[in-house]
């Protein structure tokens, strides 16, 4: 029997549901009839998505439309950072949205610290962009993973690696 159980909690996403979410809600832009006429762009990059369109009021329909095919394809809404919305030439207006992966090292910390605070006897290390917990209580890391559900981080967090 091991001594000790650990699992890691990493924030990270499904890119090929990302890829599906971005080609329904092209399919819909096309289809809609209040988005038909639009010329609207939505473009996915590595870590960013990038849409065109002509106006505030289409780019935010737009956006609705991107966060329930992602809803609906299993994706959190915290994988998002919305940017600045700019102005382009022609009338246009251009959003870029950030992809976020990875645990930055303030959350890591603030996790962490949440996670010792109530638990005194398991420890939590921060492994580049992941954070390792070890407890000898399989019990106490269910817990754990209760608490940190609980808690509302600006991360969508998985859990991996339970042994």
């Amino acid at each position: 029997m091991a001594s000790s159980y650990s699992f890691d909690i990493v924030s990270d996403f499904d890119h090929q549901e990302l890829v599906n979410a971005i080609d329904q809600t092209r399919r819909e832009i096309v289809s809609r009839y209040d988005l038909k006429s639009t010329n609207t762009e939505v473009e996915l990059e590595k870590e960013l998505i990038t849409i065109k369109t002509n106006s505030e009021m289409t780019l935010t329909a737009v956006v609705d439309v991107l966060q329930s095919k992602s809803i609906k394809r299993g994706l959190s809404l915290k994988i998002f950072d919305y940017g600045e919305i700019e102005s382009a030439s022609g009338n246009r207006v251009i959003q870029k949205i950030k992809l976020k992966r990875g645990i930055e090292q303030d959350q890591a910390k603030k996790l962490s610290k949440t996670i010792r605070d109530n638990f005194p006897k398991s420890q939590a290390s921060i492994q580049g962009d992941a954070l390792r917990v070890t407890s000898k209580s399989k019990d106490e890391l269910q817990e754990i993973i209760q608490l940190v559900k609980g808690e509302d981080f600006p991360l969508a967090l998985q859990f991996t690696n339970y042994r």
